[in-house]
């Protein structure tokens, strides 16, 4: 399914990509010949430190550390049999880079055709170029190793990179190695030459920079063992991509196509934890473009445009603006984190345009929450993270966590427990109900108590809920009251009982309350008359909903979360009311 929705996208995208066989590569110099094949000079392509792109034929597999050459680019070993100033501070060996040069040189003369273009490069292969090439004026900034060995394009004196010269590029196509194996393609049905290595993906942050592979297979299987065992991998004791067939031109469509998704100035991505998240819709739509809005932090020069798009979303959703086709057009979301030299898929989600924008839309109804004036109100999933991770850095995130809580989100299920667990941890260390880890909370307990039938808990409300009758949700409301008590009577307290009890509060309510409720008596009796009748009464109307029995000894996870939620809307109310002061 992955595969055949990146193949179906490599063919809507048209001419935004390149066609079977060619890719787009950042070269930073060209070698200029003549029409006799012989070094004229390098020309600079940058503009500042950005390369120019040049469409060039690519090999449709990783080089590894095998002598893989690159037919009419290259780097200077390759190109010129000349050690770059890297490999002679590595000490590569004369045999290697010798074998390197004739490689080259051995693709440039299959070239056929008799155009001037390709007898050019014909007759470069049988030239050796190195005393000119020395001294160019250019040679000492690609021979340094500060440029580590740059890609380099041949191109034509008077008619530029032969890549871009037709006769050239209809030769190119002509001597593309075919495969031996044929077979059925599982992403098209149709028979074709089956890809033995996958392209390399590259973009996915924290891979490997030669890229992942989506779909590879290990070493062959020699005689139907491996050391005395059959691999996992020899189903049948097929080899590498015969145990997933897949077609070169569909290998090719959906690797260039995830390529194009990833590339760094493409706006079909965006980072979730630990993983790379890239999407796309079966056809162009509104939310292929607000997408990434919904999640990244907004940009610091224009700090509303997030609020502004979930307004429309959410507009959209309840008034019914999707346009018809929304309801059938498909939208995928694919999450991917490197693992070695592969990558593994985080999460994947194949829905409707019309269900994802309900999902999300969903997603920022059961994280609102009231917040105070100083509180952002863009809630986007990296600050979500962040909020549950210690010292609130994105290094701390835990592992799987984002893809997890983003394949929530898109698939409109309940939030992973981790997440709710990671929250209240937070919250218990540091003592500190801040409104993104109270939005996760709240979230997470309501779609909990929406999907399972057999809880019978009331949802959580934005604000202040005088009806809720949660013993967790109460006794998060009196220790607010508690804590408030207690400033009101000792102003410019640097300690409060959040900092000594709210673990024990939250988690074992009935060995601190009888404490709490006695130490209130004295800050009671500080306070003026009419602050403390108010008290009193707000005191009374929530422990009249406790139960009988008294405090309990024990808060399961979910009413630890309640009793953070008591306890921040309590404290919300206590600081937006206008309150008595305590003044008699």
């Amino acid at each position: 399914m992955i595969l055949q929705a990146l193949n179906d996208l490599y063919h809507r995208l048209g001419d935004k990509v390149p066609s079977f066989g060619w890719g787009r590569q950042a070269i930073p110099f060209l070698a200029v010949i003549d029409r006799q094949g012989r070094f004229v000079r390098f020309e600079d392509t940058r503009e500042g430190r950005q390369a120019k792109v040049f469409c060039v034929p690519i090999l449709g597999e990783k080089k590894g550390s095998a002598i893989k050459a690159n037919l009419c680019w290259e780097n200077i070993e390759y190109m010129f049999g000349i050690l770059s100033e890297e490999s002679e501070r590595k000490g590569d060996v004369k045999k290697k880079l010798a074998a390197k040069h004739a490689e080259f040189c051995r693709k440039l003369g299959l070239l056929p055709g008799s155009d001037p273009a390709v007898v050019a490069l014909r007759q470069f292969a049988t030239l050796s170029q190195e005393s000119l090439v020395r001294r160019d004026p250019l040679w000492p900034e690609i021979f340094s190793q500060n440029r580590q060995n740059p890609w380099i394009l041949l191109a034509l004196e008077g008619e530029g990179p032969v890549t871009a010269i037709p006769a050239v590029q209809k030769a190119i196509d002509a001597i593309r190695p075919a495969s031996s194996r044929r077979g059925v393609c599982l992403v098209t049905g149709n028979e074709d030459e089956i890809m033995q290595l996958e392209p390399p993906i590259k973009g996915v942050r924290g891979s490997q920079a030669t890229g992942g592979s989506l779909v590879a297979v290990n070493n062959e299987v020699k005689n139907g063992v491996n050391q005395g065992q059959t691999p996992a991998f020899a189903s049948y004791l097929k080899q590498q991509a015969c145990n997933s067939p897949i077609g070169r031109r569909a290998g090719f469509a959906y690797t260039t196509a995830l390529n194009y998704l990833l590339a760094k100035d493409s706006p079909h991505h965006l980072q979730v934890g630990d993983a790379t998240a890239v999407f796309w819709s079966e056809q162009p739509t509104p939310l292929e473009t607000d997408f990434p809005w919904f999640f990244q932090a907004p940009p610091r020069d224009d700090p509303g445009r997030q609020i502004e798009a979930i307004r429309q979303l959410h507009e959209s959703v309840v008034r019914g603006g999707y346009a018809p086709s929304d309801v059938e057009t498909r939208f995928f979301v694919l999450g991917l984190a490197p693992n070695a030299a592969r990558l593994a898929v985080r999460f994947w989600t194949c829905t409707t345009v019309l269900e994802m924008a309900k999902n999300i839309d969903q997603h920022f109804q059961d994280l609102a929450i009231v917040h105070g004036p100083h509180d952002s109100g863009n809630l986007g999933l990296f600050r979500l993270l962040c909020s549950v991770a210690p010292q609130d850095d994105s290094r701390n995130i835990p592992p799987h966590l984002g893809g997890e809580v983003m394949r929530a989100i898109l698939q409109g299920t309940p939030y992973p427990i981790t997440l709710l667990q990671a929250a209240v941890r937070r919250i218990r260390a540091e003592r500190s109900v801040t409104y993104p880890r109270a939005a996760l909370i709240k979230a997470c307990l309501n779609r909990l108590t929406r999907w399972d039938t057999h809880r019978k808990e009331d949802e959580l409300t934005v604000s202040l809920d005088l009806g809720q009758t949660n013993v967790g949700y109460r006794l998060g409301r009196l220790f607010a009251v508690l804590e408030k008590i207690q400033s009101e009577a000792n102003p410019g307290l640097n300690t409060t009982i959040r900092d000594r009890f709210y673990g024990a509060a939250s988690g074992s309510p009935g060995s601190v309350f009888p404490t709490l409720i006695r130490l209130s008596r004295h800050h009671l009796a500080k306070l003026s008359t009419g602050l403390r009748t108010v008290r009193e009464r707000l005191i009374q109307e929530i422990m009249g909903a406790l139960p009988s029995q008294g405090f309990p000894t024990h808060l399961d996870l979910g009413d630890q979360g309640r009793f953070a939620i008591g306890y921040y809307h309590q404290m919300q109310a206590l600081y937006t009311k206008n309150e008595p002061s305590n003044k008699e």
